[in-house]
């Protein structure tokens, strides 16, 4: 059943009527909440009668009329004239039931009959895959959990027939008018496919490809009474590889188009469906004859831009596809685009069985809002739609894109010998972060990538490599990169472990064969077509990228490079792989393992690296997850044999050892102890790593990628937040590190060093540098003014010698930008001669003073004071379920793992996604900071 709600919003008057086509089938529920305005989605949207009517209607009538309101309208839908029709869409996701295919010995031909009996399915998640069907259903036991993943039977050992299934959902369409289309269209299904419905089968031959989309006329064959059943099975890869601990297994897995990762890699176990389901949306939309798609904006915007200030025109340039799929005769009518309340129009004819290129002329856009990177400038986005008009009146299908003004060079800078990415004018520094994907059993969502991607914004990140070995990411993931200003760097599914990059003993077939992968080159063409037109409007998008590690096969790499891009979308740049000379003349790439902080400032690394990682496991709430009670054992390091003895549950989620870095702290006590230590050292790494970058930039670097940001599975490696959404001390180090405009200190020289990645120089700054004991008491101060400026780092001072002698253990770096505002707060404890930090053990107790608000519903202002002599230090605030006491999540603190002085106050501010039926409350712990829980109190 769908649903009306009535809302208080007169931008929601024009659903009026969408909800009205509902209620004439029956198929709506009616809520009343106001009496001013009736919403559901999805829309169908007539759009000829004036709002001023249906706003008489509605607030004349009260709530206990609205009967009559529909009666009064209803009588008047069916007056609607057949002419105004303007398309619908929408998605099936829900009321899916699915069945091992082994278990039913029937024909898709008679399971898409609308009475046949579905006893003996169980309720399916779509879009998902069967081992997401498995396990909402209770058959499986939580792969991310300790080490069930052991007690799911792999596809290798099974066979590919124990995870292919049936899918069947029921939906209502109304049989079309004479000239109306419906379209079933499939956004990606893993591996292959036979669709049927209705008793008859859409496609002649299965559909293959995890990355190609499907789209059927379905029109003749929707039931009159809008009864209709559509029946989907789905076969695994063949071959599903072997997952004998190899990269990507036995490497086998590449010869079909598919993600790589699932037979297991070096920060994951292998996914024992390998991603078998329907695992993107079902969409079914209606049109008239003519149907539009392929969309295609591109924005020019000449000269060197700043974000600020009037701009200069910027140029749009529009092209679209008008398809006429079976009419029998010639279309005439009108292609049109409207943004910003201009339009513009052209005539067309479309030939029966035909689809035409449309090219509209260049639009100047006056005054345009410029799209930025995030620390660069804002995110602006423009609205435009794309629609076709028979005769030029007859609205029969139109397409909307949101996209961005901007234009990309990438040039190449002579000094570092890499490649340099400019954006409206202006060189970026890269700040990123590899991506693998949210979750391994696909579960997406646009709330967790909105989640993800602004995780990514508050570590000062701009780009997100999408890495070659998982898959290209949904739409939705790219919406949240154009919202936060993340730019994407876009790898294909190819990778120099599963392809043949280099000899391995642990793939079955050697190089040359492996090069070759996957096995149809024309699909794999084909889908690497559809996924830049699935993508190209995002502004966020800015490089693609072959694969990981390893180029294309030579038959598809050049007519992709020569003909496809050049075609479809040639304003970006294409690195032929991810360490291509092409990005960086000194190729190559890593470490992957911790490092001592110095490391990241003198010794330099690759020039554009695109792949260089550490540590990162979670904290103890985080562990505690996923590892049963009796396997929350420290792991042990033997300074002498440089080895560790790891507990097996550790080593299974794929545990990389911190060296001595955790023994530096002094030797853990517990489990508790181990990781807060962990979490010392996470902020450290990453904090050092980005400003040793950052300290070099266009001297050595034009860019870095850490490697990587997070997991979809629960592994304990390299990860700034757990699959579960939760930050570590990773996020934070690395958000202190990469702020746009940073003071630092490099321990190597002992210089203090000030950065500015704007596009501007800055005002005069107020430069401080605080040297203190471990009391927090200050032992010297030094004041700087100086500007800094665009796009530089310059020294701005130097740590005296000989503070260790007196005590010193702490280092404070800041930047006030205006009165008593701090901009920048960069707090370093400094190890001793023999580079332990052991002098932490000795801080007492610091007391603090909480104050703690809801300032609107998930929006959590904290005021921490220390009023007392001790220094309070490397805190953490959680908002948690005050009856749990376990963490809300996902939660955006905007400074996390601070510490406060004596006599200083501390303020921050959290934001999370409110839950029906939990009252929240805040946590706080630190290094020497007993756990404390506050009431959160209301604003009035």
């Amino acid at each position: 059943m769908s649903e009306i709600v009535i809302i208080d919003t007169e931008k929601g008057l024009p659903i009026l009527l969408a909800a009205l086509f509902y209620v004439l089938y029956g198929q709506v529920t009616i809520v009343c909440f106001r009496t001013y305005v009736i919403h559901l989605q999805p829309t169908r949207l007539p759009e000829f009668i004036h709002l001023d009517t249906f706003i008489y209607f509605v607030e004349k009538i009260r709530v206990v009329h609205i009967r009559l309101v529909i009666i009064i309208l209803l009588s008047w839908f069916w007056c609607i004239p057949n002419g105004s029709y303007a398309q619908q869409q929408y998605e099936l996701n829900q009321n899916w039931h699915c069945i091992k295919a082994s278990e039913l010995n029937k024909s898709g031909e008679q399971l898409s009959v609308i009475s046949f009996p579905l006893s003996g399915f169980m309720p399916a998640v779509v879009p998902g895959t069967v081992l997401t069907t498995l396990l909402e259903n209770k058959k499986i036991p939580d792969p991310f959990y300790g080490m069930n993943n052991e007690l799911i039977p792999d596809i290798y050992k099974v066979g590919r027939d124990y995870y292919t299934y049936w899918f069947v959902t029921d939906f209502k369409e109304s049989f079309p008018g004479k000239e109306d289309k419906v379209w079933l269209n499939f956004r990606g299904i893993n591996y292959s496919a036979d669709i049927f419905l209705n008793g008859h089968k859409l496609n002649d031959k299965p559909d293959k490809g995890m990355f190609l989309r499907q789209s059927y006329d379905i029109t003749p064959l929707l039931n009159k009474d809008r009864q209709n059943r559509l029946a989907v099975i789905v076969y695994p890869p063949d071959p599903v590889g072997n997952p004998n601990g190899g990269q990507g297994g036995d490497g086998t897995i590449a010869h079909s188009i598919t993600n790589q990762y699932v037979a297991g890699w070096d920060w994951i176990q292998p996914v024992r469906d390998r991603n078998t389901g329907i695992w993107d949306k079902v969409f079914i939309k209606q049109t008239r004859q003519v149907h539009v798609e392929n969309t295609h904006v591109v924005t020019l915007v000449p000269g060197r831009r700043t974000p600020d200030g009037k701009q200069k025109p910027a140029i749009l340039k529009v092209t679209t596809e008008v398809e006429n799929p079976d009419s029998t005769a010639d279309i005439e009518g009108v292609a049109q685009y409207e943004v910003e309340g201009k339009k513009v129009s052209l005539k067309v004819r479309v030939a029966p069985g035909t689809s035409e290129f449309v090219e509209f002329p260049p639009l100047s856009l006056d005054s345009p809002r410029l799209w930025w990177p995030n620390g660069y400038g804002p995110q602006n986005l423009y609205n435009l739609k794309v629609r076709f008009l028979i005769n030029g009146k007859i609205v029969s299908d139109e397409e909307q894109v949101v996209f961005g003004v901007r234009e990309l060079k990438a040039v190449w800078n002579k000094k570092t010998s890499s490649r340099e990415l400019h954006v409206n004018g202006q060189k970026i520094f890269i700040k990123g972060g590899n991506r693998i994907l949210s979750d391994e059993m696909l579960r997406f969502s646009k709330e967790r990538y909105d989640a993800e991607v602004r995780y990514h914004r508050d570590m000062n990140l701009n780009l997100i490599r999408v890495w070659g070995g998982g898959i290209t990411e949904r739409p939705e993931f790219y919406e949240a990169c154009d919202k936060y200003g993340l730019m994407v760097m876009q790898d294909f599914w190819v990778s120099g472990d599963c392809n043949g990059r280099w000899y391995d003993p642990m793939k079955l077939e050697d190089t040359n064969a492996r090069r070759n992968y996957p096995d149809d080159h024309g699909l794999l063409l084909e889908s690497l077509a559809d996924q830049v037109m699935l993508l190209r409007n995002h502004p966020s998008l800015v490089y693609w990228c072959g694969g990981n590690e390893i180029r294309l096969p030579a038959d598809v790499l050049m007519p992709f490079r020569d003909s496809v891009l050049h075609e479809l979308d040639s304003t970006r740049f294409f690195f032929e792989y991810s360490n291509d000379d092409s990005m960086s003349l000194h190729s190559g790439d890593g470490p992957y393992t911790i490092q001592p902080d110095t490391f990241f400032w003198n010794h330099r690394s690759f020039p554009f690296n695109s792949e260089v990682g550490s540590v990162g496991i979670g904290d103890l709430e985080s562990l505690e997850r996923f590892i049963p009670k009796e396997h929350l054992v420290p792991p042990f390091y033997d300074a002498k044999t440089h080895s560790w003895t790891v507990d097996s549950v550790w080593k299974y989620h794929k545990f990389i050892g911190y060296d001595s870095a955790i023994e530096a702290y002094g030797h853990p006590r517990d489990i508790a102890d181990f990781a807060m230590k962990a979490q010392l050292v996470n902020y450290n790494q990453y904090r050092a790593l980005m400003e040793g970058y950052t300290n070099h930039m266009w001297d050595w670097y034009t860019g870095a990628i850490i490697w990587k940001t997070q997991n979809p599975w629960t592994a304990m490696v390299g990860q700034m937040y757990d699959v579960y959404l939760d930050p570590n001390a990773c996020l934070y180090g690395l958000r202190e590190g990469a702020k746009p405009l940073h003071v630092m200190y490099d321990q190597t020289t002992k210089n203090l060093q000030l950065a500015n990645n704007g596009c501007k120089a800055s005002p005069i700054l107020e430069v401080s540098a605080l040297i203190l004991d471990k009391q927090g008491e200050i032992l010297s101060r030094e004041t700087i003014y100086i500007s800094a400026s665009a796009n530089k780092t310059i020294v701005c001072g130097k740590l005296k010698e000989g503070w260790e002698q007196k005590g010193a253990f702490f280092y404070l770096c800041a930047i006030d930008t205006a009165k008593d505002s701090v901009y920048d707060c960069n707090l370093y404890w400094l190890p001793d001669k023999n580079g332990k930090y052991t002098a932490l053990q000795e801080m007492p107790k610091a007391e603090p003073e909480v104050r703690a608000q809801l300032t609107a519903p998930g929006v959590v202002k904290v005021q921490v004071t220390n009023f007392h002599g001790a220094y309070a230090f490397f805190m953490r605030a959680s908002v948690v379920d005050s009856k749990t006491k376990k963490r809300i999540l996902p939660a955006f603190c905007n400074n996390n793992y601070f510490s406060v002085f004596p006599q200083f106050t501390e303020e921050i501010q959290i934001d999370f996604t409110p839950v029906p039926g939990v009252t929240p409350m805040l946590e706080l712990e630190g290094w020497n900071v007993d756990k404390m829980y506050i009431d959160l109190k209301t604003a009035k």
